[in-house]
This record gives C-alpha cells, structure tokens and sequence, in this order.
C-alpha cells in the first residue's frame, strides 16, 4: 500500500487528464456563465452607497435584509433614468449581471432604474422635500409680491397642450398682455433639464433687450398622476425657480396636486387657469374702480366745498358790520385831511411871505446902493494893500535883497551867508556877489562889499 506524500514539484498523475487552469481562464468561463444564465434580470432592492464619478458612470448597491449586490449605471443609460437616485430609495432595477475579473466580483449592470412603486416615489419626494427646506428654498420670507400689472408675462409650458391655450384665453378676458412662451417638455424623459432650463433663461434676459425681459414667470402644466408630475418635483427644476429673480407663479396640476415647485415659488395657483388669475387684474373691474374713485373724490369736494361755504356763512355773521368797523378809520382820515388843508394854508402863506421880502430885497435903487458901498469897501483895500506892498518903495530908489534862493536878505550876516543875492529895482533885477575890498586885496576886518555880476 503507497501512501501520497507531499511533493515540491508539480508533476501529472496517472489518470489525470484536466490541466489545472489560469486565473483569467477562470475568471473568463466565470464570466460566460453568469452572463448567459443571468443576462437578464430584474432586482428590487434599497439603494445603498450611491455616487456618480465624473466620468458620468454611477456606482451604488441593492440591498434588501439579507444580501448585497455592487451595481454600476453606465453613462449611456443614466439619461433615461426618470428620477435622481438616493440612497434609502427602494428600487426595480433592470439589466444583466457580470463578473469583474479585476477584483473577483460580480456585479449588476442597471439599463433601466424604476421606484418600486408609489410609496418608494413618496418616500424619495418627501427626502428630497426636507432636504431642500432644510436649506431655505421654501422659506416663507423668501416670498416675494407679484407685480400688480406686469406688462411682460413668461410661460413656461408645452406649445401644444391646453395648458397655453386656457392662460392666454384667460389673460385675453381679464387684462390683454404681452407673453412669452418658452416651448418644454412638461414629462417624460429630459423635462426637468428643459423647464429648468427655461426658468434660468428668462432670468438671464436683459432688461431693455431685443427679447423683452418678463416681469412675471409662470411654470405651468395640467394634471396628471404622481408620476406624469415628477419633472417638477426634480431638484434642478426646485433651484431654477427658488434662483429666479423675476416672480414666479408655479401652476403645475390641479388643485389636489402639489409639487415641490409649488413650494419653491413665489406663489401657488391650483390650475394654470387660475395662474392667469393671480398674473393680471381684470381691466373692467379697474376702469369701474377708477371711475368709483373719481364720484367719490368729485362728492367728497363738493361735500367740502358745502362744509367751507357754510363754517364762513357762520364767521360772516360773527363778524362786526362794515361801517362799525370802518367808521372809526373813516373818520380818523377825514380829520387827517382837514389837518393836511390848514397845514397846506399856513405853508403856502410862509412861502409867500418869504417871497415878498426876497422881492423887497431885490429892488433897483436898494441893489445900487449895495454897489456903490462895496465898491468904496473895495477900494479901502486896494489903497491898503498898495500902501504895504514892499515893491512900491522900489520906485523911489529903494531895493530889496533876496537870496537866490528867494528868501529876504535883511541883514549883512544873511548877505555874507547867502554869498549870491539878487537887488530887486524898480524897472527889474540885477545879480551881485559879496566880497571882500582893499588897498592890496584884501585889508583888516573892513565890511565885504557886493559887486555885480
């Protein structure tokens, strides 16, 4: 009896006719049979660990109490995925299981992700409802107040339902106005990407461009089920209006139907009829009003003018008559007239005095008399004047001494000072000059002598 003992080497055994296999050749005939016994399968599960890389493949798991599965969505197909997939969100997903050689793994790949029915769709509406009230979004003092007549109006709604068709009947019959229809999808496959989409564009017009920027917004759609709604319960659609700056009224269903753009915008209408409603007032019911306002204001002036016309009927009567209350100031000015007259007598009777003795005064003989008295008053003066006017005994043979400067020379010590003197005559002037005289020049201390010059 042998018995095996254990080998360093691998060698074939007799009989043994299956050579052992490599690790991708497992791997492979693995791969080929997952793949053709489940090439088609349909998982419910909770999703578990969800995250999309930026290669637009997303990665997760389905789980339920007790398994695990990995799960990938390849970029191709996540674009007909209906809803965003979140973690906690039971699901129905579609697709074909395989291996993954790399990691010796198997592994679902998703081609179609459904919410395993309406309580799954609830609870995945009511996460991302408190996930975005969490944030703000519907904060109820981030509501703003329509404008009370916008002359531009968005709409954002499909071109060919009725939903257009009632807001511009109803604007037609209440307040004609400018609109804007921005075409979308309202469901289905790309609609949350088009109406957010059309929200952010109308807010993104300039004011005063060639497209009129609109002052009010609204995002409309008629009923439908949960599912036929869900467009604008996506949380690209719930940001795009809570971004908006422009107004928006949100009129999505009918009136048992809310979504969470009803709560992202500024005001909720239950139908898109109603919407038109809340845009515009009615234009008869303003032209009334204005009509109303302009009696009332036309009664309440003639109410007042009444009122003013009577409180001075009544001061009227208080007050004193008019020659009670004149008389005294009548009276007073006729005193002050007799006064004027008298003084106006005495004034012109003092002028005309006056002017007599002026006349007196100015009589012939009186004013020749007055002459010839001061005719003889101004010869008295001139003889005077003649009689001390140094010049005249200059014609008797006197002279009179001036320095050259026209000071009076008046004694010898000034004349030797001055040493130039000038000898005022009669018939003119003549220049001398002191000197001193002598028998050889000059002699002793004898007087200088002027000499002619």
């Amino acid at each position: 009896m042998s018995v095996d003992m254990p080998r360093l080497v691998a060698e074939t055994t007799p009989g043994d006719n299956a050579a052992p296999l490599t690790v991708s050749e497992l791997s492979g005939r693995l791969k080929r049979v997952v793949e053709g016994a489940f090439g088609h399968v349909r998982l419910r599960g909770e999703i578990s660990g969800y995250k999309r890389a930026a290669s637009g493949h997303a990665y997760l798991a389905l789980k339920d109490d007790g398994a695990l599965i990995d799960a990938v969505i390849w970029k191709g197909s996540f674009s007909s995925i209906a809803f965003a997939p979140q973690d906690g969100v039971e699901v129905i997903a579609t697709g074909r299981l395989t291996t993954y050689p790399g990691r010796s793994k198997y592994q679902l790949v998703i081609e179609r992700l459904e919410l395993a029915g309406e309580g799954a769709l609830m609870a995945l509406l009511e996460k991302l409802k408190a996930k975005l009230a969490a944030e703000g979004l519907f904060a109820p003092e981030r509501k703003r107040p329509l404008p009370f007549l916008p002359g531009v109006i968005g709409v954002v709604t499909s071109p060919t339902g009725a939903v257009i068709r009632d807001i511009l009947h109803r604007l037609a019959d209440r307040f004609p106005s400018h609109v804007l229809l921005w075409p979308v999808a309202v469901q289905g496959e790309g609609a949350a990407a088009q109406i957010a989409a059309a929200v952010r564009g109308f807010d993104a017009l300039p004011p005063g461009g060639a497209v009129p920027r609109p002052d009010l917004v609204i995002v409309a759609r008629g009923g439908g089920s949960i599912e036929d709604l869900w467009a604008f319960n996506e949380e690209v659609v719930v940001r795009a209006i809570a971004a908006c700056s422009i107004p928006v009224i949100s009129a999505v269903g009918h009136e048992t139907d809310t979504s969470l753009a009803d709560h992202a915008a500024d005001r909720r209408a239950p139908t898109p009829t109603a919407a038109a409603e809340m845009a515009v007032p009615v234009r008869a019911e303003l032209i009334a009003a204005v009509d109303g306002m302009g009696v009332r204001a036309e009664r309440a002036t003639r109410r007042q003018l009444a009122r003013g016309q009577e409180r001075l009927a009544l001061i009227a009567r208080l007050l004193p008559r008019r020659d009670a209350l004149l008389g005294p100031q009548r009276q007073r000015l006729d005193e002050a007239g007799a006064r004027l007259d008298r003084a106006l007598d005495a004034r012109v009777l003092r002028a005309r005095t006056q002017a007599d003795r002026a006349a007196v005064l100015l009589r012939p003989q009186l004013l020749v008399r007055q002459l010839a008295a001061a005719r003889e008053r101004l010869d008295r003066v001139a003889r005077l004047l003649e009689a001390v006017n140094p010049d005249a005994l200059l014609k008797r043979g006197y002279a009179r001494v001036s320095a050259r400067s026209g000071a009076v020379v008046t004694s010898a010590q000034a004349a030797r000072a001055a040493g130039l003197l000038t000898l005022h005559f009669g018939d003119g002037t003549v220049g001398a000059k002191v000197e001193r005289t002598g028998a050889k020049g000059y002699e002793g201390d004898k007087p200088e002598q002027p000499s002619l010059l």
